[in-house]
């Protein structure tokens, strides 16, 4: 035991040097690099393209599935069949045939994974720009893979408002929802040109909702005094500290009407065959139920649509990810090498328990 302990202070003094060290490198580091351009530190664009990826898919599995003798002439014929692929395509450049003439429609995939601040609204806004530099408007199409159950009001307003720029631009605009597209994640769907949900997703809840606590009471009993200071009749209505007074109340339920109003036009406007105040009491949806009350175009999962699409056009998914920095990725690594360190030490002392 007493060896597993002299073990332990060695580690933890081995260990909090490599993280000064870390710490210093971090510094100088970071210091050199600060002058550095910001679009290029933000992150970088991901490009994959799927028809491949199901090809691969596909021919795995089906070459898994035939026999010796079966296989090998199945891969002669696929041989075969690029070689003439390839022939057709030098055939088309030497009758003069343009690139864009040859090429395939493209479909480029976009994917919103929502939470209450619409956090991945930085990456929509700069994938939608970079789609945008190249798509051809009545040919290509972009797919929005969303899920999100909703969140703040203008933070989900702004992402309604890039998938807007698709449609302004004259794309046909696709939002696919496997899960969930509810509240600001519904402003977001209704957008499309065609929503495509699956049977069990959530849909809908077309309204709005505020809630916070209040300590007043709290406060008064145990003799604490909270003042709010305002210029303006209405710079604060409810507060969580203060006395809260009926008219406070009534103008904020005003403006949350307000806001109901203006998401209920937004929806109403986007999809016109939409009975609005049928559907814009805050109600979910499933699948099925959203179809019939026309707040979806169609049953169906992303996978099958995205499927569906590469037999007519290139598929490409397009990601935008943030690079992290320098100091970033040593805080991580120092973070790893503690926690193996610690967990390692743990193993031991309990294994010596064990014993």
């Amino acid at each position: 035991m007493e060896f597993l302990t002299d073990y332990g202070l060695f580690l933890a003094k081995a260990v909090t040097f490599v993280v000064a060290v870390l710490v210093v490198v971090t510094a100088v580091v970071s210091a050199a690099h600060r002058k550095q351009d910001s679009d290029e530190a933000d992150g970088e664009l991901h490009v994959k393209r799927l028809n491949e990826g199901y090809k691969r898919l596909k021919d795995s599995l089906h070459q898994r599935l035939l026999g010796d003798s079966e296989r090998k002439a199945w891969m002669k014929a696929r041989k075969k069949q690029k070689k003439a692929e390839a022939k057709a395509l030098k055939k088309a450049a030497k009758e003069g045939e343009s690139k864009e003439e040859a090429t395939k429609p493209r479909v480029f995939v976009l994917d919103f994974n929502g939470d209450i601040k619409a956090s991945d609204n930085e990456q929509l806004r700069k994938s939608i720009t970079a789609v945008l530099s190249v798509a051809e408007p009545g040919q290509d199409e972009v797919v929005i893979r969303l899920e999100s159950p909703g969140g703040l009001v203008h933070a989900y307003g702004l992402a309604a408002a890039q998938l807007d720029r698709v449609r302004a631009k004259g794309i046909h605009l696709t939002a696919c929802v496997d899960k969930v597209a509810a509240s600001g994640g519904y402003m977001m769907a209704c957008v499309a040109d065609r929503i495509v949900a699956s049977p069990f997703a959530i849909l809908g809840s077309i309204g709005v909702v505020a809630q916070l606590p209040n300590f007043h009471r709290l406060l008064k009993k145990n003799d604490v005094d909270f003042e709010v200071l305002t210029a303006g009749e209405y710079k604060r209505t409810l507060t969580m500290f203060g006395e809260n007074t009926d008219k406070g109340r009534k103008k904020f339920l005003e403006d949350l009407e307000d806001t109901h109003v203006l998401f209920k036009e937004y929806v109403g406007e986007r999809r016109p065959a939409v009975d609005i105040e049928a559907v814009a009491n805050g109600d979910i949806w499933f699948g099925q139920r959203a179809l019939d009350v026309h707040l979806i175009d169609e049953l169906k999962t992303s996978d099958e649509y995205l499927i569906d699409a590469c037999d007519r056009a290139e598929v490409v998914s397009v990601t935008f990810r943030r690079k992290r920095t320098l100091p970033e990725r040593l805080g991580l690594a120092a973070s790893g090498a503690i926690e193996h360190s610690f967990w390692k030490l743990m193993g031991m002392l309990r294994h010596r328990n064990l014993q």
